[in-house]
């Protein structure tokens, strides 16, 4: 099959050679913990967590360290033994280096674990009781969103959900930790799995995987196979097919309509890391503190997937992992696809850290870009359903709200469109710098009307004020008027 045919052979996303092998082959392997740790208090959609500890602090591990700050929020723990080193300003997972709030715990060596919540039986638990649990651990969504995910499971069952979709698909290039995870916990996820199913009510669970990881899906239907409301079911290996709305048209037919939630059509989706980390949460009381991250890429000396501790320095598991096989051209957080360019590698591992790559100068080649030929390729690749050229022949023109009205907000910036392009112009910048622009100007307009509002009341408050100060002097007038009337009266009187 040529080029072309693979990629149009679906109605939408594309096929790049997924590259996963050697990584995804080797056993997981755990990575001893650093001298130091730190931990990031915005890890997840929502706001930054608040510190609960102080500098000097001896902590355990598991132990929380800042808590939710609001109802999209979630709390931070420990993730080794030792004493509070700092509480500060570190350089963000993020392309602009810019500085984020963080805990830096200087570790003791001894990884000693606090006492958790654990109880007898967890499916004894109100559903209310188990989301309460899950939002103390920590839990987000381990699939790179990172939405808290007490609330998702409050959300499915306001919303009476009858479908929990688990996400195993794990679409992007070089990335393997799902994969790996459940090879190697199955058991574990499935136990999650029922344990999500009774928090949300949901009837059945559908546990969609790509094709082309057979071992994940036969170890996931080996473990499942007890369980009749859980079933696994194999899925194209098609990117973006991790997307919720692709996956949940692929196992559902259901499509979530632009402006909707997938709750509002019977469905949740969680990530299989997260069902991982609800089964730590309510079977052994441990919170989020950990997780498998991928290394990869032409330069990356031991590609893999590491057992990592959240807070860890992206240079020191590089380290821990044997270093670099050659110079990297470019290291990203994440995939190729939709995954973040570092500019170095002292950032710390946070709880949607999937994995990081160092791709060779062959990896990394980009072209410069030409103009637009018009061929189509894009539309046809692009799952929403969208028109990227059109789209972006806008924005160049800062025609902002021309491209929203073709439906900007809908893009995923998943790269598909940009990724067929034969010009290789760079449509995902554009939408990324649209998006970010439009969220400006509305912050903006925002603040213009706050600000109008205000000085309209401030107008509104001096005329009431000048308008009470008018009254009550003419009260006093009145008053004394009256007074003087009174007086005269009383004076006439005497002298008749």
């Amino acid at each position: 099959m040529g080029f072309l045919e693979r990629v149009f052979a679906r109605p939408w996303g594309v096929h790049p050679e997924d590259r996963k092998r050697p990584a995804a082959d080797v056993p997981a392997v755990p990575v001893a913990v650093p001298e130091k740790v730190y931990i990031p208090l915005a890890q997840h959609v929502g706001a930054p967590a608040r510190p609960v500890v102080l500098v000097g602090q001896k902590v355990l591990k598991g132990q929380c360290l800042a808590e939710a700050a609001g109802n999209i929020s979630a709390p931070v723990h420990a993730s080794t033994s030792g004493v509070v080193a700092a509480i500060g300003e570190i350089p963000a997972p993020h392309p602009s280096g810019l500085p984020v709030q963080a805990v830096t715990i200087a570790a003791d060596g001894e990884d000693r674990w606090c006492e958790g919540e654990v109880p007898a039986d967890p499916f004894a638990l109100a559903p209310q009781e188990a989301a309460r649990r899950v939002a103390a651990a920590g839990v987000v969504g381990m699939g790179g969103a990172t939405f808290p995910s007490a609330v998702k499971l409050a959300l499915g069952l306001r919303a009476k959900i009858d479908t929990l979709i688990v996400n195993g698909s794990e679409c992007e290039p070089y990335l393997s930790c799902d994969d790996r995870l459940m090879r190697d916990r199955a058991a574990e996820i499935v136990s999650g799995i029922r344990l999500i199913l009774h928090a949300t009510g949901a009837r059945e669970a559908r546990v969609g995987i790509e094709d082309n990881k057979p071992e994940a899906i036969a170890a996931m239907g080996e473990a499942a196979a007890r369980h009749g409301e859980i079933r696994v079911l194999p899925v194209p290996a098609r990117y973006p097919m991790g997307s919720d709305r692709q996956l949940i048209v692929e196992l559902t037919g259901r499509e979530v309509p632009s402006d909707a939630r997938a709750a509002d059509v019977g469905v949740l989706v969680h990530n299989v890391g997260t069902a991982f980390a609800v089964h730590e949460a309510l079977r052994l009381g441990r919170p989020l503190v950990e997780r498998l991250v991928t290394l990869n890429g032409g330069a990356a000396a031991r590609p893999g997937n590491y057992r990592v501790p959240v807070g860890m320095l992206a240079a020191d598991l590089f380290a821990a992992a044997g270093g670099f096989a050659g110079t990297p051209a470019r290291l990203v957080m994440g995939g190729p696809m939709m995954g973040t360019v570092l500019p170095h590698l002292q950032v710390p591992v946070v709880k949607g850290t999937s994995g990081f790559l160092a791709l060779t100068a062959a990896e990394a080649a980009a072209r410069e870009p030409a103009p637009c030929i018009r061929c189509g390729s894009c539309i046809r690749a692009c799952p929403m359903g969208l028109l990227p050229l059109e789209m972006s022949a806008r924005i160049r023109a800062e025609d902002l709200s021309g491209a929203d009205g073709l439906g900007l907000r809908d893009c995923i910036a998943c790269g598909c469109c940009a990724y067929v392009c034969p010009s290789r112009s760079p449509l995902v910048q554009y939408f990324h710098y649209a998006k970010g622009e439009m969220s400006a100007r509305q912050r903006s307009t925002l603040r213009q009307e706050s600000t109008r509002k205000l000085a309209a009341a401030r107008v509104e408050r001096v005329e009431r004020e000048a308008r009470e100060k008018a009254e009550a002097a003419a009260r006093r007038k009145a008053e004394r008027d009256a007074a003087k009337a009174r007086a005269a009266a009383a004076t006439a009187g005497e002298a008749a």
